[in-house]
């Protein structure tokens, strides 16, 4: 049985929304629960996925999905914690002979650092060094703090992808940070919709893949993460409170452009999808940034 898929979205007439996805169309949910409901950040709080997919969910589709612009599930979550170096392979790439560090790499990124699933990656004209890093993400549904491993996935509502597109010239600028190459506006993305965690099993051992223009570029499977998402989770809380609507970006496998030999950046044109058991393929092109003035006019 296919699981509910929660997506936000904007209108043509530039409408905020939420809803499910029915086929290839959408189940306006902003419309019928208005007042009770502004977002899928109210519903993910109030611990509710579950019972509006219920609910709602063998409803007919008010529009077609090619009606809608797919926005971040999420549109204004408090924080995106993302980690490095998840994978045994990515340690490796590193090529210092160091073992795997005993905790999580960890920095933050801007939810304006990402856009929707159909959307362009922007290549900014400081650096055309934008590279590719197909994720899952997982988005906290219960509040916490000092989390226990064997509690950690009572935490969380939904699961997502991302592409946590980075500017690898502008992660160097410092000696001991990456926050400048992480969060060019829209330089990544994150979607296409939130799908309720409701198995262990879809997470804990499930197989990841980024493509670029349909050639395969990266692979792996979460059973083989360095630090587990129950294991991210416990970390996390321990030092931060965990808030609903939180977002976890858990890492990418090897083969980004920026190990190819010569690194291979992505352009304009490019089409870049990520691929996850159970939760489809989130899929961007790249555009370059547009100037000032043409953005007005």
């Amino acid at each position: 049985m296919t699981q509910p898929r929660f997506l936000s979205f904007r209108t043509a007439g530039n409408q905020q929304g939420f809803g499910l996805v029915a086929g290839d169309g959408v189940i306006d949910l902003s419309a019928r629960l208005k007042g009770r409901f502004s977002s899928l950040m109210d519903i993910i709080a109030q611990g509710s996925l579950t019972e509006i997919a219920d609910g709602y969910g063998g409803l007919p589709p008010d529009m077609s999905l090619e009606e809608i612009t797919f926005t971040i599930p999420v549109t204004r979550p408090e924080k995106i914690i993302c980690t490095g170096v998840n994978f045994p392979d990515r340690n490796e790439e590193y090529k210092d002979g160091k073992e795997a560090a005993a905790y999580p790499s960890l920095f933050v990124r801007f939810a304006g650092s990402f856009t929707g699933h159909g959307q362009p990656l922007v290549r900014p004209p400081e650096s055309h060094q934008l590279d590719y890093e197909g994720e899952i993400a997982v988005v906290i549904g219960k509040a916490g703090r000092r989390i226990a491993e064997a509690d950690a996935l009572s935490h969380v509502a939904a699961l997502t992808l991302c592409n946590e597109g980075t500017l690898r010239d502008w992660v160097r600028h410092a000696r001991f940070n990456v926050t400048q190459g992480k969060n060019f506006d829209a330089s990544g993305s994150m979607g296409p919709w939130l799908v309720p965690l409701t198995s262990p099993a879809q997470i804990e051992d499930i197989s990841l893949q980024t493509r670029v223009n349909g050639e395969l570029r990266q692979e792996d499977r979460t059973g083989r993460m360095l630090f587990p998402v129950r294991r991210l989770i416990s970390y996390i809380s321990t030092f931060t409170t965990l808030a609903p609507g939180d977002v976890i970006v858990t890492g990418t496998p090897t083969g980004a452009g920026a190990r190819a030999e010569p690194p291979v950046w992505l352009k304009p044109g490019d089409v870049v999808e990520v691929s996850a058991d159970g939760l489809g393929t989130l899929r961007n092109t790249i555009a370059d940034e547009m100037p000032d003035a043409a953005r007005e006019a």
